[in-house]
């Protein structure tokens, strides 16, 4: 397997940039690795942060830390002074990349700042052992878990996340992927966009969404071109018809980040968008399971078959496997895992069991029911969000919806819909008589309480735990 530096050597005489100068990434990923090998002579490679806002120095550091055996920590430079501050005692880092000299007083005017000469290895008090950053496999510390307020790193290698682009590669069956990245570098769905295209030898577009968005968009020929989305840039996207018209000329759309509802799904297939529904998180170094976009234009609905890297297995709560169509725990087996969160390693580095339940049709095909935190319980009977998120979505009613669970001393947990009404005078009786031929009784809300916005991350994840803490100081004082 070729190793980061062996990629950066190659690079010279490739123009795979395009919007960017590849010359100019080549300069300062050469540089940057020079001067870091520089530091790491004296003993252990230092700890890097990479907040890099520009495309270009983010991925040119990106490369350089790796070829120098770095453990680099990706992160994003609009993090708040709280959430910087988590990051900063979490990994006590030796040099951090970007945000230029800002609030933190870090920074001089020069790339980059090393303001703790640490040579300590970073210890795994889950194991009794020391990550090794001496190792020739860089750790790469990906973000996520930052909707919930608690920012954590997976760790993975370059090992991990070449496992996942082969398992990409094979599965559609390309020797190169050109990608179009409108997502953070520093998020695991930006990152893999230029690892699948800088490993392969294909071409990179980048290009901020909000620029996309307002019809400026790169001279590429789309049908030689994967994009990747997440539902609510989809759904921005086809309200403006002639960016549906762009849209729909690519090879493929991957849809990921959160789940996606039925009226978009049936709106992407009316306008012949070839979307490739995908399921896969940072952990597993993004999707480990796909739905090809033929699958999707004849109407399939799932989250496609499980990547060649990966296996997946549903199992019950006693740990037992359960058959096709049985619906249980989501257990994954990738050679794309991480290795746990930074600073500790997972004792099970082989399986990983996640919070999404879901089942394996008789094709082998993965369908995703929900999460089992979101798991809601009124009145002896199990609930899942998703289902009726969509079915709330398909009255056309509402802009955006989460049903979250209230503490009921009658029910146990009272169905709750936070939601966006479309228009000002959409009641919420007019909803429920629509849902009643759609959902049983008991799945449809007790409670409605109708709000400007919903709070969703970057990715459109939305942030449930605050969205419950909303429902319940709204319904406590409405009663008193």
């Amino acid at each position: 397997m070729e190793r980061p530096l062996d990629y950066l050597n190659k690079l010279a005489q490739n123009d795979w940039l395009i919007g960017y100068d590849s010359h100019q990434f080549n300069q300062i990923a050469q540089e940057l690795y020079l001067e870091l090998t520089q530091l790491s002579a004296c003993g252990t490679p230092p700890k890097i942060i990479l907040a890099e806002r520009e495309p270009l120095r983010f991925l040119a550091s990106f490369i350089a830390a790796c070829a120098a055996n770095c453990p680099v920590f990706l992160c994003n430079p609009d993090w708040g002074t709280q959430e910087w501050q988590q990051v900063f005692d979490l990994v006590q880092p030796d040099i951090i990349l970007g945000m230029g000299n800002r609030e933190w007083g870090i920074g001089n005017g020069n790339n980059y700042q090393c303001p703790i000469p640490n040579t300590s290895a970073p210890f795994d008090s889950a194991q009794g052992k020391s990550l090794s950053t001496s190792a020739p496999c860089p750790l790469i510390m990906i973000p996520t878990g930052g909707s919930s307020g608690e920012i954590k790193f997976a760790i993975h290698t370059w090992e991990t996340l070449i496992s996942s682009v082969q398992g990409f590669t094979e599965y559609f069956q390309l020797k190169r992927v050109n990608s179009f990245c409108v997502l953070p570098l520093y998020h695991v769905s930006g990152l893999m966009q230029f690892m699948r295209s800088f490993s392969t030898g294909g071409k990179l577009a980048i290009l901020p969404f909000k620029t996309v968005e307002s019809g400026e968009i790169l001279n590429i020929k789309q049908s030689k071109f994967f994009i990747s989305l997440v539902p609510t840039q989809l759904q921005r996207l086809l309200q403006n018809p002639e960016l549906t018209e762009w849209l729909s000329q690519f090879n493929t759309v991957l849809l990921g980040g959160a789940p996606a509802w039925n009226e978009l799904l049936e709106k992407a297939r009316f306008h012949r968008i070839r979307l490739a529904p995908t399921y896969g998180m940072t952990e597993t170094a993004s999707q480990i399971a796909t739905l090809k976009p033929d699958d999707f234009l004849s109407g399939k609905i799932s989250s496609g078959q499980i990547l060649p890297h990966a296996k997946v297995t549903i199992r019950n709560q006693q740990g037992q496997i359960l058959n096709s169509n049985q619906i249980g725990s989501i257990t994954i087996h990738a050679k794309s895992l991480a290795l746990g969160y930074y600073p500790k390693t997972r004792e099970n580095q082989t399986d990983f069991q996640v919070d999404d339940l879901g089942f394996l049709d008789e094709q082998g095909y993965l369908n995703i029911v929900g999460r089992n935190s979101d798991k809601i319980i009124t009145g002896g009977e199990n609930i899942y969000p998703a289902e009726i998120e969509s079915a709330i979505q398909s009255t056309q009613m509402v802009a955006d919806i989460c049903v979250v669970g209230i503490p009921d001393k009658h029910w146990g947990q009272a169905l709750t819909a936070i939601y966006i009404p479309k228009k000002s005078d959409t009641s919420a009786l007019k909803i429920q008589t629509l849902l009643k031929d759609k959902l049983s009784k008991f799945k449809i809300p007790k409670y409605w309480i109708s709000q400007q916005n919903l709070p969703r991350n970057s990715q459109g994840k939305i942030n449930r735990q605050k969205l419950q803490q909303i429902a319940t100081e709204f319904l406590q004082n409405s009663i008193t």
